[in-house]
């Protein structure tokens, strides 16, 4: 992602064009002098109006570039956090998510916490897509994301694994915990339809669990959840 507003002439013509406006300036403001001889080795005997001037121009020129590395900074943690979303929905995109889970493994492997992972997926949302339209089916995905992202704490995390598929993550939760949450997040994804136009669907879920053991690989505990969704599925239609 390209990052704007980064200062694109060369430094010395900046520095060249500042002494020349500095030596039309009224000479001998000695506030900061001090500071700045001590900052560059200079003696009292070096200070003359014009060095004093200069310095000056010289430590504005430093907090200016001081600024504008805080604020490229800022705009840099924007741009990564704005990377780590995904393109349709409010939530993480998969990289982060799995990224963010490894992080959460760690922790529960060095202090014995528990966490667990929910793998949602829409059922049958190819038929909302074929009968209302692509837009409808991005409606369904997005409400489901602010549905999951209402339902869990800070500490949680949601995330989309692409498609119709979602996944949370919930910190400091074992299986019992989990299952119990699960079952309340799915009845909060259905418990309303969702509404386009003068068109409306309702959104029907199935949804697995699987508790993260430490140090487990986030790829692997992921997919285990999405087996346990299918088992789940299945046993539903049967």
């Amino acid at each position: 992602m390209k990052i704007t507003g980064a200062r694109t002439e060369p430094f010395a013509a900046i520095r060249k064009r500042a002494l020349v406006r500095a030596g039309n300036q009224v000479v001998a403001r000695e506030v900061a002098a001090p500071d700045s001889a001590a900052f560059l080795g200079l003696t009292e005997a070096d200070m003359s109006p014009k060095v004093i001037e200069a310095l000056q121009t010289l430590m504005t020129e430093i907090d200016d570039l001081r600024n504008e590395v805080a604020m490229l900074k800022l705009r840099l943690n924007e741009a990564q956090g704005l990377a780590d979303m995904d393109a349709l929905t409010p939530v993480l995109n998969r990289r982060a998510f799995l990224r963010e889970t490894k992080r959460v493994s760690a922790f529960a492997q060095r202090y014995g916490s528990s966490a667990s992972l929910v793998f949602f997926d829409l059922d049958n949302f190819k038929s909302v897509n074929d009968r209302f339209g692509h837009a409808a089916g991005d409606e369904a995905l997005k409400a489901v994301a602010k549905r999951l992202l209402a339902n869990v704490r800070e500490s949680d995390l949601v995330g989309r694994m692409g498609g119709d598929e979602f996944a949370v993550l919930l910190a400091q939760a074992d299986k019992e915990t989990a299952l119990a949450k699960a079952q309340s997040l799915a009845e909060a994804i259905r418990s309303q339809p969702v509404e386009f136009g003068e068109w409306s669907a309702p959104l029907h879920v199935s949804y697995g669990v699987r508790e993260i053991e430490p140090g487990a690989d986030p790829e692997v505990s992921l997919a285990e959840a999405d087996a346990a969704m299918f088992v789940r599925k299945r046993r539903a239609v049967g």
